[in-house]
């Protein structure tokens, strides 16, 4: 019978010479017997990677090893943007089930039914509570991966995002035990005593009120919101707005499409948040960045630094209230590279605040190119959001 508790240690370390680094972030870890290893490296240290993942396995004798390259690498209450640093967690989680997954373009394609999913997984329904869900954004279809999966294992929570690398080389990494992969996915089943609250903070106020589309063009313009020209519907909006709010919303407007229909009420969270891309002032419609279809209940929203910051906060408040006593082991956070010193223009938001609010605890993770998670049963994937998973014991079992 196993007797450890649940624990867990994060390591987040900088430096030009990645040998250093990497004994380093080993020697803050070392207390903690792993069962699974994250690690996030800094694309600089491309050409290392293969190496590095042999000394992490041989060093911890960890079973399971993930992750994934990124442009800024986050740690506990920090984040180190286009700097040579490496993040480790590594958990000790009796009782838990896991397993390591890789997925390609070409599996998607030849699945055809969430069942065919499934099977060429290998992890059925109830192997498993949750996900953690790292892609490469270059060589696999990042919508069609979260849509598939979301299908083949519906409710169950599932964190993660597409690494980031060199944008002009179209290369990212993806870390799978020993192996090194420039394309595909990977994913861990977290199952047994254990599972994921996810937390999606898509950093947007609702503005106005919540409508229905009522006229959808070809091509998924919408041209109708209740009813009336979607040009027109905007406009309204905006003019009922203080005029403090009509400036930040000149350049920070979006859209969003309820992600359950038969809510009651629609407040923040309650969206699938994309982006408005302009008028046809000629027809009145909308192009926005996803399908619309007749019948949607749809809100504009506002995101910049100030409503980013709040949804954040309020969403940690909320969570802290529901965890009560079963706090969180560890944690990981795929942050949008839109985010950051650019959006806030300081350093450390995200993780700082996730620190202020939860207290100091193992945290690791990226900035993303993309970041998944759940919003209400469905998975998507994501722009410009902080998308965190609480690793806790499930008091359900």
């Amino acid at each position: 019978m196993d007797e450890r508790k649940p624990a867990a240690l994060s390591a987040l370390v900088i430096d030009e010479d990645w040998e250093q680094a990497l004994e380093q972030a080993l020697a803050q870890i070392t207390d903690v017997t792993a069962d699974a290893i994250f690690l996030f490296a800094n694309i600089e240290f491309a050409p290392y990677f293969p190496t590095m993942l042999r000394i992490v396995r041989r060093a911890t004798g960890t079973p399971i090893l993930i992750g994934c390259s990124g442009q800024g690498i986050i740690g506990s209450d920090q984040e180190l943007e286009d700097l040579p640093a490496i993040s480790l967690l590594a958990l000790s989680l009796p009782g838990a089930h896991m397993r390591l997954v890789r997925l390609t373009q070409e599996m998607l394609e030849a699945s055809q039914s969430p069942q065919d999913l499934r099977q060429q997984l290998g992890v059925s329904l109830d192997e498993v509570n949750a996900w953690f869900l790292f892609a490469d954004p270059f060589h696999m279809d990042g919508d069609v991966l979260v849509e598939k999966f979301s299908q083949a294992y519906p409710g169950l929570p599932t964190i993660g995002g597409l690494a980031s690398g060199d944008i002009e080389e179209r290369e990212s990494y993806i870390f799978y035990n020993d192996e090194v992969h420039e394309d595909g996915a990977i994913a861990l089943a977290i199952g047994g005593d254990y599972t994921i609250l996810p937390l999606i903070s898509q950093g947007c106020d609702p503005i106005g009120e919540a409508w229905t589309i009522t006229s959808v063009l070809d091509g998924g313009l919408i041209d109708g919101i209740s009813n009336r020209s979607a040009y027109h519907m905007l406009v309204d909006t905006l003019q009922t707005l203080s005029p403090d709010m009509q400036r930040r919303a000149q350049r920070n407007l979006l859209v969003g499409l309820a992600a359950d229909e038969y809510q009651d009420n629609y407040g923040r969270g309650s969206f699938l948040v994309r982006q408005l891309f302009g008028v046809d002032r000629r027809t009145g419609a909308l192009a926005i960045g996803t399908q619309s279809r007749v019948g949607q209940t749809i809100q504009f929203q506002l995101r910049d630094a100030a409503s980013a910051d709040l949804d954040l906060h309020e969403l940690l408040a909320q969570a802290r209230i529901k965890l009560g006593d079963n706090q969180p082991i560890a944690g990981i956070l795929c942050t949008c590279n839109g985010r950051g010193v650019g959006m806030f223009g300081v350093p450390d938001h995200d993780a700082g605040v996730i620190a202020r609010e939860l207290g100091q605890m193992p945290l690791s993770g990226l900035f993303c190119n993309g970041e998944i998670g759940p919003i209400g049963r469905r998975v998507f994937l994501h722009g410009l959001t902080a998308s965190l998973g609480l690793i806790i014991q499930n008091k359900a079992k």
